[in-house]
């Protein structure tokens, strides 16, 4: 049997239609935080993310957080090529369980703080970030 161009259209509408009903897959962000928390709930409400909500320039965002009781925090960029920022080590030492950086964003997108408890909780906190020019190429 050979396939026309017409047959070949059809068929490709049909598949895209199918398709787009599904829901969506899970972004690298979320493979990425499921992968550094095991799957494990995230709790909300501890982490104070400080994030400006418009950027003009993507090569430079500040990015402020802190929470009480963490023993590392984590940040991502959903939107960025590799979403996974940096991440922040506290030792007992430590009374803040803060730190800031400047990190950079390729367009508008969240700004995601996961961050492990003491108690081995997960809590995580996500700001959204609108960029004027690109940073990572964008």
């Amino acid at each position: 049997m050979e396939l026309t161009r017409r047959q070949m259209l059809v068929t490709s509408g049909a598949a895209l239609a199918t398709f787009a009903g599904l829901p969506a897959f899970a972004s690298a962000t979320d493979d990425a935080i499921a992968a550094l928390t095991g799957g494990a709930s995230l709790g909300e409400g501890v982490i104070t993310l400080g994030t400006p909500e418009i950027a003009e320039n993507g090569n430079t965002v500040p990015v402020e957080v802190s929470a009480p009781g963490a023993k590392s925090i984590t940040l991502y960029a959903d939107g960025n090529p590799v979403p996974s920022v940096a991440t922040f080590n506290f030792g007992p030492l430590n009374p803040s369980r803060s730190a800031s950086t400047r990190i950079r964003l390729a367009k508008t997108q969240n700004v995601v703080a996961v961050a492990q408890m003491e108690d081995g909780s997960w809590q995580m906190a996500k700001a959204e970030v609108k960029v004027t020019i690109g940073g990572c190429g964008g």
